[in-house]
């Protein structure tokens, strides 16, 4: 009896020495160096086998932060001992543990039960439909009540006919939910890149016909589609009730991809004509590729999968070879083409090498892929892009050589301006809404630590998102100008309001380059005047933006008077001075389309050389004019004068909520709640990742019908209202909120993507509160919500308070 006392005893004590402690305190808890392992061989083991003392002793301590155990028929048992200590005295509590390897296919959880044995809690895996999983997530997660103080053991058993891996996480709920959307945000970047890249060059492709660029988009459609297979998406979001081939899909689209970028390759390159034995081979590797595709959907997955990475490897050393030898042979394009695969080698290469187990699964092998292919995309973009221009100058070099030809020609090319000039507008509208979610994801790594060299990245992109930003407005208002579509409206305007917005944003740009801005307004001015103020500020807004950009000291003054009066006319005079580089007199072409003063390829200044030129027909429009005076090395100093005209009769101002500018703040984010009403799923998840990094609760709606249902039955603190939405437009809507009772105090802001069409006077009219300009910038609405939120005491809002 006491020797069976003992034996008792070392087993408990045994099996509690592995324990891992952790307190209310944990966020996130590492489990792979804390996990013991047993792998079953011959995969017949059960629970009660593997729970016997005989078998503990085959349990091994884990060593490595991550279990890679590469392409294994065996089965693998994982035993981990959790003991909850809180330091102060608390009840039970939840935690999560995550699995972060959705290509798993089969996983059993076993936890104790009342009869002191073990018994299965949850069975899930990709090759069981998604609702298996206890939380729906694209990695596994199970929840584990765990008692103070007792420590509990589980058990993990994994199977699969794929590759193995068990990064295992404990996380605190609060502090999983914290995580996510900083996954989220890298992984929509990386496939915002391959979408706005399969788009772009589904226009182009449209445009000029070329078959390459059609098996481009199928390539990038194939791995795009594989990478959401990979990672859970696919199963989660569009087949969670086929298991089966949520599995065939890898290797299937594997094949589908070597398909088609060895017939890319093969067209881009033109290796028929220059590398015949390359050639071969890429034909043989786009076999390999449709019998891949055959294989995934006729035997197992297992075996499908093996072929499939081995393909993948062979695919893109061939492939890298072709570019190569193309660049050897003096192919122009080959360059970019040798770039692109140089980081989708680099990618592929730690992915599959992490896959084989050779490599330890952490985010930067697991996401190498991923990254990788988005380089390659959009540098592969820029070597069609070169393409076309090479096509461009061989076909100046046909027209010189067949002169007979020529109007012929001619009139292609016509045909192909016009071409491009409606591919610019299509693209320049479809790349906002990327360019808001990309911007808006950057803005939000400002508020995330990050080291000097991060933060450093950081800025850049963003500056540079900032500065595609504004070519792509740029360029859709000048294809708008060239087509016709715009127009001057007459709408009564705030001048001063007009003025000081100008200043605010354009004097913080001039005092980072340490020049002085001053902004000279006759005081006998009217305030109120009628006409087009959003084209008149978008034409100022060139020539500022100039004034600033060429001096590099001294200052930029902005003056404002009347040219004169004729009854109800009012001529504005606007002149826009410098003290910077200057320019000779005899500059006639100045307000061309793409002049520059300095068109070298070295040159100080950038910019698209279409400002003064959209500034010139803007001032057309309004039926004003523009003329200028510029000495080299003094300065330059542009005239604009605009008719305006004097309201017939002065609307009674309607009583609003006032704006409360650096006031103090009177309570804390976390006391008020925000509703977010926008359409747009990219813009809407950036902005209530902002409100939440500013700490506020958040409530969204996807349209205005379903912001006033909810609006209906609780209050909030302030409304962000998109303007462009379905259902009500955001017009409609504030003037709806303003209707319901106890809404007529609320902020109402507006979010708008057209900040110089007109919509503040517009947004103002429609009861709105003031307006933020797409895309919103961390800062701006930061300093916003604090001013009309926390610096004015809790108001009464209707409904039910917001819990």
């Amino acid at each position: 009896m006491y020797r069976l006392l003992l034996l008792v005893l070392s087993f408990v004590f045994s099996s509690l020495v592995g324990a891992v402690t952790f307190d209310e305190q944990t966020r996130m808890l590492p489990l792979g160096q804390s996990m013991y392992v047993f792998e079953d061989v011959r995969g017949d083991a059960s629970i009660d086998d593997v729970a016997s003392p005989a078998v503990q002793g085959s349990f091994r301590l884990h060593d490595k932060p991550v279990l890679n155990a590469g392409y294994s028929r065996s089965v693998f048992w994982l035993r981990l001992d959790l003991e909850y200590r809180p330091v102060q005295a608390q009840g039970d509590r939840n935690w999560l543990l995550e699995l972060a390897y959705p290509p798993l296919d089969h996983i059993e959880l076993y936890v104790p039960d009342e009869q002191g044995s073990f018994a299965l809690a949850q069975r899930t895996g990709d090759a069981l439909p998604f609702d298996t999983r206890q939380i729906r997530q694209n990695n596994y997660l199970f929840e584990l009540n765990l008692e103070p103080g007792q420590s509990k053991r589980i058990y993990l058993r994994l199977e699969s006919q794929g590759s193995i891996q068990a990064p295992l996480t404990l996380w605190a709920p609060n502090a999983y939910l914290e995580e996510q959307p900083g996954r989220i945000y890298v992984l929509g970047i990386i496939y915002g890149v391959l979408l706005v890249m399969l788009v772009y060059n589904l226009f182009i492709f449209l445009s000029v016909r070329d078959t390459s660029y059609l098996y481009y988009i199928l390539y990038i459609a194939s791995f795009g589609l594989y990478q959401v297979s990979v990672n859970g998406a696919g199963i989660e979001y569009f087949w969670p009730d086929n298991p089966w081939w949520a599995n065939a899909a890898t290797p299937f689209l594997i094949g589908s991809a070597a398909l088609f970028g060895c017939q890319f390759a093969r067209s881009f390159l033109h290796t028929a004509e220059h590398s015949r034995w390359v050639d071969r081979l890429l034909l043989l590797l786009m076999a390999c590729g449709a019998a891949v595709m055959i294989l995934a959907l006729s035997v197992s997955y297992a075996t499908a999968l093996r072929l499939a990475t081995y393909l993948a490897l062979l695919f893109t050393v061939v492939i890298f070879a072709a570019g190569i030898l193309a660049w050897l042979r003096g192919m122009r394009v080959a360059r970019y083409f040798i770039f692109a695969w140089t980081a989708f080698l680099v990618g592929g290469l730690v992915n599959t090498l992490m896959v084989l187990g050779y490599l330890p699964n952490v985010f930067l092998t697991m996401y190498a892929s991923q990254i990788g292919s988005a380089l390659e995309v959009s540098l592969l973009s820029l070597a069609l892009a070169d393409r076309i221009n090479a096509m461009k100058e061989e076909r100046t070099r046909i027209l010189q050589e067949a002169g007979r030809k020529l109007e012929e020609l001619n009139q292609e090319l016509a045909d192909s301006n016009r071409f491009k000039d409606e591919f610019l507008a299509t693209v320049t509208h479809e790349l906002r809404t990327p360019m808001n979610g990309v911007i808006g994801s950057l803005e939000l790594m400002q508020t995330v630590k990050m080291d000097v060299e991060l933060e450093q990245y950081q800025k850049t992109a963003a500056a540079s998102a900032r500065d595609m930003m504004r070519m792509v407005n740029d360029i859709l208002a000048l294809t708008e100008l060239q087509a016709g579509k715009l127009y001057p409206r007459r709408e009564a305007f705030s001048l001063r309001g007009l003025f000081d917005g100008l200043r605010a944003q354009y004097a913080p740009r001039a005092e980072d380059k340490g020049l002085t801005f001053a902004l000279e307004l006759d005081d006998n001015l009217p305030d109120i005047l009628e006409g087009d103020a959003a084209k008149l500020a978008q034409a100022l807004g060139y020539l500022l933006d100039n004034a600033i950009k060429f001096t590099s000291e001294g200052g930029v003054t902005l003056q404002v008077g009347r040219a004169g009066s004729q009854g109800s006319n009012l001529p504005l005079s606007v002149v826009v001075s410098d003290t910077g580089i200057g320019f000779a007199h005899g500059e006639g072409d100045l307000y061309q389309r793409f002049h520059q003063l300095d068109g070298s390829m070295t040159r100080k200044y950038g910019g698209l050389g279409i400002g003064l030129a959209i500034c010139r027909q803007l001032v057309d429009l309004l039926g004003g004019s523009l003329g200028h005076e510029s000495q080299p090395g003094v300065g330059s100093r542009f005239r604009l004068n605009v008719p305006l005209t004097l309201p017939e009769q002065q609307a009674v101002p309607v009583a609003r909520p006032q704006r409360v500018p650096s006031g103090t703040a009177l309570r804390q984010a976390q006391q008020c709640t925000v509703l977010i009403v926008e359409d747009n799923a990219i813009n809407q998840l950036v902005t209530r990742g902002m409100l939440l990094k500013l700490g506020y609760r958040v409530r969204t709606a996807d349209n205005g019908a379903e912001a006033l249902d909810l609006l209906r039955g609780e209050g909030v603190d302030a409304v962000l209202l998109d303007c462009q939405m379905p259902v009500m437009d955001g017009f409609a809507t504030c003037r709806a909120i303003r209707a319901l009772p106890g809404f007529a105090e609320v902020p109402v802001l507006a979010i708008t993507a057209h900040s110089h069409s007109g919509d503040r006077e517009r947004c103002l009219a429609a009861g709105m509160s003031d307006y933020l300009a797409k895309p919103v910038k961390f800062e701006e609405l930061r300093v916003l919500l604090h001013d009309w939120v926390l610096c004015r005491p809790p108001q009464v809002s209707g409904g039910a308070a917001p819990i």
